[in-house]
């Protein structure tokens, strides 16, 4: 339990001394994961009983070579593409929106050092040190957020690209 509270206090500590940008990085990146994760799970679980019923209701049918059975092949196509595509592009724009956060951070963090520097009237090295850390920190945490969402975007659609074909192939048209 005192490891949970060490834990605790350090990343609030780190937290405070990236500023509120980065608290809403970090709520970015919580969000992002927990998408992710999400997807991870129906390519894991839930797409296989989706397919498999799929693929049970097209051999069920006793007509699959007529325009009518095409059309119901492709709309069963496009119904698992749009399951296996779903929240990507919400992941996607997530990555994005992390350096972007990452960069107004550095923006903030820059106006406290120049705050400081017009305060004090100088440039004194201990004085700036808070805003270049508030300047630094969220970049740097908007850049490893982006950077490890980017890998698992990459990932799912290539993954999604594959199963749609080979749900075309498992729904073969009869002649």
């Amino acid at each position: 339990m005192v490891v949970l509270f060490e834990l605790m206090n350090s990343i609030r500590e780190f937290l405070d001394t990236g500023g509120q940008v980065l608290t809403v990085i970090a709520g970015v990146i919580c969000l992002m994961w927990l998408l992710i994760f999400e997807r991870l799970y129906f390519f894991l679980r839930g797409y296989q009983q989706v397919k498999k019923q799929m693929i049970n209701k097209w051999y069920g049918r006793e007509e699959r070579h007529s325009w009518y059975a095409e059309q119901i092949r492709l709309a069963n196509v496009s119904r698992i593409t749009e399951m296996l595509n779903h929240n990507v592009a919400l992941i996607q724009s997530l990555v994005v929106l992390c350096p972007l956060l990452g960069l107004l951070g550095t923006v903030t963090g820059m106006i406290e050092v120049f705050d400081v520097m017009a305060v004090s009237g100088s440039g004194n090295a201990r004085s700036m040190a808070s805003g270049v850390s508030r300047a630094t920190i969220p970049t740097m945490a908007g850049m490893v957020g982006s950077l490890s969402g980017v890998f698992i975007v990459t990932w799912l659609q290539r993954k999604t690209k594959r199963r749609t074909e080979q749900m075309e192939d498992s729904l073969p048209m009869a002649h």
